[in-house]
Order: C-alpha cells, then structure tokens, then sequence
C-alpha cells in the first residue's frame, strides 16, 4: 500500500481569494494541486468545487469542470507540434472559440509576456523560462475561475517573474481564485496574501508574513 502523502487536510477558498501554498519539498503541494485539478481523487474524504461533489461526479461531467480551472504545471506540459500560439489558444480551441475571436488576445498575451516574436515557434526551440512563459499564458487565456499553479517562476529571472506575478494578480482582480506553489519567500513577502502552509502532510492556515492580507 502506497504512504499517505497528505492526512486530514481541510480548507475553504473563498471566490475570488488569492493564497501561497507552501511546504518542503516532498510536503505535498502538487499533490493537493493535482487533486484540485482533478487529475487524481483522494482515497478518502471529499473535495467541492464551484458546487459540485467531485469525489462522486460522472467522469463524463469532469471536462466541463476542469474547463474553468487554469493550471500551470511544473513540467509545462506542452504540445510539441504546436506552434507557442496554438499551445496558448488551445483551451479557447477546446471550448469552441472561433480563431477570428480569439486571435488578437492570444498575440497581445504573448507580446505581454515577452514572446511577442515567437509566435510560430515549437517548444523544443525554446528555452525552459520561454517555455515556462507560454504554459502560464495557457493557462490564464480562458481567464479561469480557478488557478493553481506550480512554482511558476521557478525558470524565470526575476524581472519576467514580476511581470507573470502581475498577470495572477490582474486574473485575481477580475474575480479568479488563486492559489500558488511556491518555495520563493521573497515572493510571499512580496505579494501579501494568506498561506496554506503544508507540513508533514498536514495543512496550516497562515495570515501573510506581513502581516496584511491582501493583493498590491
């Protein structure tokens, strides 16, 4: 039987909220996130999600779910036949947008994040923070009810991570949820939100180490 990596761990996200999940490595934070993405489901216990029980929800139901959370995933996940812009569009894509509604967006989110020139690229041509760039453009595009995401600037320097930071920031103002794995502590400090501190497998509640929780 395979060691329980998280143990009674129980949370609320308010609509709208904005939090740092933290912990050691091997604490558990991707796997809280995968199941928040729904990529697994908990071996005991219930998760909710915009009203929905998704421990007993059809599998046939969980696209429609998925479709308004936005995740950016330590590994990027993209598409290696994909140009950067269709990886970008591809959620829009999938919900049946029309490239003449969506085309303008995807270029000028793209321009935002610095790759305004590499349109046509393919992931193998990009480096690991340009590829990091085009995965968090991905996910924030359908502008999602729900973001999690990953140490999202793990493989930026510090000048695009501000500018990545700030696209989370701007979704959060528009009314998404978001959470952030992360091990910055500069980051945390920066930002001022509330933390989901994971430890040994358990989860504790922190107010923001400055003391403020709220988004600048």
């Amino acid at each position: 039987m395979d060691a329980e990596i998280l143990r009674d761990v129980s949370f609320h996200l308010e609509p709208g909220s904005f939090h740092f999940l933290t912990g050691s490595s091997g604490a558990g934070k991707t796997s809280l996130l995968r199941l928040m993405y729904m990529a697994q489901r908990p071996s005991r216990g219930w998760i909710t999600m915009f009203g929905h029980d998704l421990v007993h929800l059809p599998r046939a139901q969980l696209p429609e779910i998925r479709r308004r959370v936005g995740v950016v995933f330590q590994d990027f996940r993209l598409i290696n036949r994909l140009t950067t812009f269709e990886n970008v569009a591809l959620p829009l894509v999938i919900a049946g947008a029309k490239p003449e509604d969506y085309s303008e967006d995807v270029v000028e989110l793209l321009t935002w994040v610095g790759l305004g020139a590499r349109l046509e690229a393919k992931p193998p041509s990009l480096s690991g923070g340009e590829q990091q760039r085009v995965a968090i453009a991905r996910a924030v595009v359908a502008k999602p009810d729900l973001l999690l995401a990953d140490e999202p600037t793990g493989n930026v320097d510090p000048k695009i991570g501000q500018r990545l930071i700030r696209l989370f920031v701007e979704l959060n103002k528009l009314g998404a949820s978001v959470v952030i794995a992360t091990h910055d502590d500069h980051l945390v400090r920066e930002i001022s939100a509330p933390i989901l501190s994971l430890e040994n497998g358990t989860l504790i509640k922190r107010p923001s180490p400055t003391g403020e929780n709220r988004v600048a």
